[in-house]
């Protein structure tokens, strides 16, 4: 089965530095039908304007996976780690048994991301954050794992059965997936547009997968995906 979720029809929130768009329920945007996808929790889709960004606050229990589409993001929390992650690339935050951070747009132009939550295998356990450039040569007409629970070579850590992907298609090249029977998929375009079964997805909308299902993406324009794949 396959569940289209249009951009347009996204939950929303807007003030003068924040415009998000919630492709699950996600603060005062409630939907019973879009609580979670397998272990996907939060897919936000974000612009942040210049000089602007999140103030500290806390998490715990949760694998955030940033996913920066244009601009940079910067990240400082309470472990120490700093860092400034470029539009392609990606950064990984494991709150565990609880971390304070901020994200900043420290840029002078808007920052846009998908951040995407998903729930960890045990509670607790030492908070961790890390980055990582992965060029969008590397992943032309194919998927590069981008975060994993699965010790893949070259990809972040994340504590779930779950994989990050993302791949780029020029125009009129095609790509398939496999979500294997009992995981859950779900995909949003960071640019460009597809034909998934004869329907056209335009730039950040998404779609989520249940079951055994292969899926093709042809795009109709150059086009930046990101795919997780879940229990």
């Amino acid at each position: 089965m396959i569940d289209i979720r249009r951009f347009s029809d996204l939950g929303a929130f807007q003030n003068d530095w924040l415009d998000a768009h919630y492709h699950f329920s996600f603060s005062h945007y409630y939907d019973p039908a879009r609580m979670s996808h397998g272990k996907l929790r939060v897919w936000n889709d974000d612009t942040i304007k210049p000089g602007t960004g999140f103030p500290p606050h806390g998490h715990r229990d949760m694998e955030i996976i940033t996913y920066v589409r244009s601009g940079a993001i910067t990240h400082k929390d309470s472990m120490g780690n700093e860092g400034r992650t470029l539009a392609g690339d990606v950064q990984v935050m494991s709150a565990g048994r609880g971390i304070q951070h901020s994200e900043w747009n420290a840029e002078t132009e808007d920052t846009t991301i998908f951040q995407i939550w998903i729930e960890p295998r045990e509670i607790g356990g030492t908070p961790n954050w890390g980055a990582k450039a992965f060029p969008k040569a590397d992943r032309s007409g194919s998927w590069s794992i981008l975060a994993s629970g699965e010790g893949d070579d070259g990809a972040l850590p994340i504590r779930q059965d779950a994989k990050v992907l993302g791949a780029t298609l020029r125009t009129g090249e095609s790509l398939d997936y496999e979500v294997k029977a009992g995981r859950y998929g779900y995909f949003a375009l960071a640019t460009g547009s597809v034909e998934l079964n004869g329907q056209i997805l335009k730039a950040r909308d998404g779609a989520a997968i249940t079951g055994a299902e292969t899926i093709t993406l042809t795009a109709l324009e150059d086009t930046e995906i990101v795919f997780v794949d879940t229990i």
